[in-house]
């Protein structure tokens, strides 16, 4: 809990000293702590925000800084621009996590506060991290406070505004919107870390190649304190093992978590049902029946069965056969309801329509790569035509600024761009060629043309 500022005299000092007190470090702190950028030209991206003629900088240089709300996605700088914002203002610096402090904690504070400005006439900055952990109700208590002056509220919060606080107090406050961070800043950030002796891992007596970072920050999706966290992890193993240098193999080694799964006593349990899935795929249906039949017959568990064929009907049939998904699930279901040995017929009818309905792993392709760019490259965020703007401050920003409803257009295809335009013009799915998907082939493509058409050159 939080002293008051009458009895805590290193609380009375400049608004400098004040947060650097709230934010010390020491050689123990995390990588990210001790890297914290402490003046504007050291932060690294929020360009519209701190550049020389961003909102905030201007807003500090005269000091003049209003009540904030810093809304952005995790490891984005709120909490760093908040103390920049404390060390260079005149006012006193109370630093506050809505996770674990109370409403009647932040209270107390703000009446010191107006003690506080009565009798020196300095204002507190009452910085708020997760500031929509408070209800609406808990946080009207900020209201008269802010009207008056006693404090400069900053909040922070990874949710959208509009929806998590209430309308009065996001009336007194600038919304100022924070971007992840871009793959480059990224690796300009741990670069700085890699080179800094004195804070950083300058003398690890590790190196790290140019890719290997750039690796670190796809995984690290735009969060700074991720990136440089998952950075001091890496280079702490290997000056552990004895290694001098990280390439981008070995970095990637060392972040993945892969989940193996192993059964040594379950050979001929995966065998079968290896011959099943691999006669199904192979379309020969008395090979299939056939792999059923001894599966059944050796007492395997027949759901067990319809959850691989429930599988099957998306992995390998797809949008080829759209009916084999719901011929899959309809034999789950009779066989819940019959049981055995009943319900193994509704098992065998399955099985017969999978072998017999053409293949198509387009299905599974598309989700596997678009898996992949998921988990390889940044969390691009959707374009502003197509987000949801349910209020003004959403609208005021941008969002669904372009939008155009299909449906009143002559053709039903608005040529919006829905991707993010670093994937613009990615093709996650192909389809096969077969079945079905011959004519949902030539859908696509001509959705694609309308689209070009709409869009103009």
């Amino acid at each position: 809990m939080a002293g008051s500022l009458f009895d805590d005299q290193t609380e009375l000092g400049t608004g400098a000293s004040d947060a650097v007190a709230a934010d010390r470090v020491t050689d123990d702190s995390p990588l990210a702590d001790r890297m914290r950028p402490r003046t504007l030209d050291e932060v690294v991206g929020q360009a519209d925000v701190v550049g020389p003629d961003g909102f905030l900088r201007r807003a500090i240089e005269a000091d003049r800084v209003p009540s904030l709300i810093f809304w952005g996605p995790p490891g984005a700088g709120k909490t760093t621009l908040a103390r920049i914002v404390a060390l260079r203002t005149a006012a006193s610096f109370q630093p506050f996590s809505a996770v674990v402090s109370g409403i009647k904690e932040v209270k107390r504070v703000m009446d010191d506060a107006a003690r506080l400005r009565r009798a020196q006439g300095r204002r507190t900055l009452l910085f708020v991290d997760e500031i929509h952990r408070f209800n609406r109700a808990q946080q009207d208590a900020f209201l008269p406070y802010v009207e008056r002056g006693d404090i400069v509220l900053v909040g922070a919060t990874t949710e959208n505004p509009s929806f998590e606080l209430n309308a009065a107090l996001l009336s007194r406050c600038r919304v100022v919107v924070l971007a992840e961070l871009a793959v480059g800043e990224l690796v300009d950030l741990m670069q700085r870390a890699l080179a800094d002796s004195e804070h950083g891992l300058g003398s690890s007596g590790v190196s790290v190649s140019d890719e290997a970072l750039e690796a670190l920050a796809q995984f690290a999706s735009g969060d700074a304190r991720r990136a440089l966290n998952l950075l001091e992890l890496a280079v702490e193993d290997a000056r552990t093992d004895g290694r001098s240098e990280l390439d981008a193999e070995e970095l990637t080694r060392l972040v993945q978590t892969k989940v193996l799964r192993y059964d040594k006593s379950g050979d001929e349990h995966f065998n079968l049902i290896s011959a099943l899935h691999k006669s199904l795929r192979e379309s020969d249906p008395d090979a299939a029946i056939y792999w059923l039949a001894r599966m059944l017959a050796a007492g395997e568990d027949p759901l067990y069965v319809a959850r691989r064929m429930v599988r099957f009907a998306s992995e390998d049939v797809g949008l080829a056969d759209p009916q084999a998904l719901p011929q899959t699930l309809a034999a789950w279901d009779a066989f819940h309801r019959l049981g055995s040995p009943e319900g193994e017929l509704a098992l065998a009818q399955a099985v017969l329509y999978l072998a017999l309905a053409p293949k198509s792993n387009a299905v599974y392709k598309a989700y596997g790569a678009a898996r992949r760019t998921v988990e390889e490259r940044p969390a691009e965020p959707p374009p502003m035509a197509i987000r949801n703007a349910p209020t003004r401050l959403m609208k005021d920003l941008g969002y669904g600024k372009g939008y155009v409803y299909a449906h009143d257009t002559e053709e039903g295809v608005g040529g919006i761009d829905c991707l993010p335009e670093a994937l613009r013009g990615e093709s996650f799915y192909r389809p096969a060629g077969r079945g079905f998907e011959v004519e949902l082939a030539e859908r696509l493509e001509r959705f694609r043309e309308l689209r070009r058409d709409q869009q103009g050159p």
